[in-house]
């Protein structure tokens, strides 16, 4: 470097000559700066062979830039060790006659493509030869050693080692997998190192924990990998023959027998009938025994094997036990088969045995089968419907089959009358279920529900149709009508009933609006709840009111108590109008289509109907059009559809003012005690803005003598809410039907 003083122990200058140092500075001084390559191992060591002379040396140093020093010691248990025998020297170069060994094989790596792990790029890839070791045999005259065949694998990505070796029918060892997948070392005195792909090769010795294996062939994949890695690989030999397997094939072709075998092939009737099963139903009649009955039972016969399996059929309640198999799966034979000695029934007899097997005996078989026992099994030709079946003693009468049995007697034999047979009577209908009447506690849907079940459950409503009728807002979907009672009694002819139905879960409620001086205590007539209709009603069949079933003018009966509707509130009306579908009464359409056919005479109407009309303004009151209509329709209309066709063509007026409305909730705050504050809050939300009424001023003014017939129902609304505490929003939705109704 320039400028740097020039060290007298550089290579460059040998001990004892003089350098001039100013000269050698400018001269370095003109040269450019190269950056110095490496120089590998090898050609040091070449360098080290030339003479020590100026020119023939240079600086291992020179350029290097790692100078690191491997760790030469350790503890192990405590104790400093000395563990830099396979450490490299300075800066991992290795020391001089150092060898290092390989942890794993090193593949080369490609030009083209980047370098990849060998767990990565040699993945799943495994090379596979085939080879044969030999094992000694003692003290046995047939074989002195045994040939054995095995696969090698070598697995690329970890330098593991599997061997296995193929089964072979009766050889007596174990095999399968020999030597488990792991890394195998090499034989000492290497013992310290691995092996690798580079010691595999076709004609190759490997030894493995002591056992020497000869490499014979190999695949193709195996062939094509180790010529990419530049191994010539050698010719494949066959492996030499097992002799002790030659002896046992020699044996196994020399034996004669003495007559052909008894094939009892059954494979080709499995294979065509496996999973296929005659089906019968039977009848064992055991009525001769005692306590003996006809019992039931299902024959099922296998096709496969002509195996026959019988179970019971047990009806349920029948005190029987559950096992439902009377007979398991086997051959029936047809007759009784007496208990026979062990070897009395073989499929060959031997009549002679001469020798041992040792000293070349033989035996004799008889041809002739003297004294074998046969038995006759059942088979499929033996099942016919109206066949009895000897079933160990014990007569079972084919009935019937089902389908497939059937369609497979038909198919194979032609068989098309399989009619079953009728072997008891038709059971009887059970007799319906008697319910005891109702007693009048609950609901009868409630009180039929301890006879359905022992542990009564509570009747279902219907969720839908109460969703869909409940409150909702301003739609209360209650019809409330003003009733009188039905009677002579003079005290009950004055009285005034609400009846008002729920259309939500089809109930009705009676209100009975206390009158001063009556005698009578007003309040609840009789809870909410269903309520039969007696005259549709029968013993068994409970009919209950609907709404189709009240309607200005109906005579209804609640509870032994007759009832005439005689008036509805305006949103009853309204409702009815809207779904004339399901009221035809206020279907204006229906009652004019009526009227045409008994109002033929057009002059006679007119002429009535301006009598009543002497101002000759047009209009005429609703009871004259009454009695118009019914001097010429009679009785064909109900007073539901007369006020139907007053609404229709009538001029509405509204007749019930909000002083009537504060008189009557005044009244209510006297006689229930209602403060100001809650009034004044009904009031301001239920009265409409734009009226601009002072709910003060209202409250202040008298109360009425008389209040309408409304005004009337609107105070039953607020002895409702008084008694079941009624919330706001309940209070307003039922104020607003009264204060928006008009009046005829």
């Amino acid at each position: 470097q320039q400028g740097s003083p020039l060290s007298t122990n550089s290579p460059f200058i040998r001990p004892g000559c003089h350098v001039y140092l100013n000269a050698i500075t400018r001269a370095v001084a003109n040269l450019k700066y190269y950056t110095l390559p490496r120089i590998s191992t090898d050609k040091l060591n070449k360098m080290s062979s030339l003479p020590f002379l100026p020119g023939f040396s240079f600086n291992q140093s020179l350029g290097k830039n790692n100078f690191t020093k491997s760790h030469q010691f350790d503890l192990q248990n405590g104790v400093a060790v000395f563990v830099g025998e396979e450490k490299p020297g300075i800066g991992g170069e290795p020391l001089p006659g150092q060898k290092i060994k390989p942890k794993f094989t090193s593949y080369p790596k490609s030009d083209t493509a980047g370098s990849s792990p060998a767990w990565i790029a040699f993945d799943k890839q495994v090379l596979r030869f085939d080879a044969y070791f030999q094992e000694a045999v003692q003290e046995r005259r047939e074989e002195n050693y045994r040939i054995r065949k095995c696969k090698v694998l070598f697995y690329l990505e970890d330098d593991t080692i599997q061997v296995m070796e193929s089964h072979q029918r009766n050889s007596g060892m174990p095999q399968g997998t020999i030597i488990r997948r792991h890394r195998i070392p090499l034989p000492p005195p290497s013992d310290d190192e691995f092996y690798s792909v580079d010691h595999f090769n076709v004609g190759s010795e490997l030894t493995f924990y002591g056992k020497t294996f000869k490499i014979v062939d190999s695949d193709a994949f195996t062939k094509n990998f180790l010529k990419k890695l530049g191994v010539k690989v050698g010719d494949s030999v066959s492996s030499p023959n097992d002799p002790y397997t030659d002896h046992r094939r020699k044996l196994d072709d020399s034996m004669q027998p003495r007559r052909p075998y008894q094939k009892d092939d059954n494979l080709k009737q499995f294979l065509e009938h496996d999973r296929q099963v005659l089906r019968f139903y039977c009848l064992w009649d055991d009525t001769e025994n005692m306590f003996g009955d006809e019992r039931e039972m299902i024959l099922h016969f296998f096709l496969a094997d002509d195996t026959i399996e019988i179970r019971e059929a047990i009806l349920p309640n029948a005190g029987r036990d559950t096992t439902s198999i009377f007979i398991h799966r086997q051959k029936l034979p047809k007759g009784p088969t007496p208990l026979l000695q062990p070897g009395e029934k073989t499929n060959r007899t031997v009549l002679n045995v001469f020798g041992t097997s040792s000293r070349g005996g033989r035996y004799i078989i008889d041809s002739l089968k003297t004294g074998s026992v046969s038995v006759d099994y059942y088979t499929e030709r033996d099942l016919s419907i109206g066949n009895v079946l000897n079933v160990y003693g014990r007569r079972f009468l084919l009935c019937s089959c089902d389908e497939f049995t059937r369609e497979y007697y038909r198919t194979k034999y032609g068989i098309t009358d399989m009619k079953p047979m009728q072997i008891r009577a038709p059971p009887q209908p059970l007799p319906p279920r008697e319910h005891p009447p109702y007693n009048g506690f609950g609901s009868e849907e409630d009180s039929l529900g301890n006879c359905l079940s022992l542990i009564p459950k509570p009747p279902r409503r219907d969720f839908i149709k109460f969703m869909d009728k409940d409150r909702k807002g301003l739609e209360t979907n209650i019809l409330r009508f003003y009733a009188k009672m039905d009677t002579s009694k003079p005290i009950d002819v004055d009285r005034r009933f609400i009846v008002s139905y729920f259309l939500s879960n089809d109930t009705i409620k009676v209100f009975e609006p206390p009158q001063r001086n009556s005698g009578i205590v007003g309040g609840k007539f009789f809870e909410r709840g269903r309520v039969a209709d007696p005259k549709r009603s029968t013993e068994g069949n409970t009919v209950y009111y609907s709404a189709k079933d009240l309607y200005v003018g109906a005579r209804v009966i609640f509870y032994q108590h007759q009832f005439v509707l005689i008036d509805a509130d305006e949103y009853a009306f309204r409702y009815m109008e809207k779904y004339c579908n399901e009221f035809p009464f206020a279907d204006v359409n229906r009652i004019i289509n009526s009227l045409k056919s008994c109002m033929t005479d057009k002059d006679t109407i007119k002429e009535l109907l301006s009598n009543h009309d002497p101002t000759g303004a047009g209009e005429i009151p609703y009871e004259a059009l009454r009695q118009v209509v019914r001097q010429f329709a009679g009785n064909n209309l109900n007073e539901h559809e007369l006020m139907t066709i007053g609404r229709y063509y009538g001029d509405v007026k509204d007749d019930t003012t909000l002083e009537d409305l504060a008189a009557a909730v005044q009244k209510q705050r006297c006689d229930k005690g209602l403060n100001q504050l809650q009034v004044n809050q009904l009031l301001s939300s239920s009265i409409p803005v734009d009226t601009g009424v002072d709910v003060t001023c209202l409250m202040n003014k008298s109360l009425i003598e008389r209040p309408s017939t409304h005004t009337r129902m609107y105070e039953t609304g607020l002895e409702e809410m008084h008694e079941e505490r009624w919330d706001q929003s309940t209070v307003i939705a039922s104020c607003m039907p009264i204060l928006t109704r008009p009046r005829r």
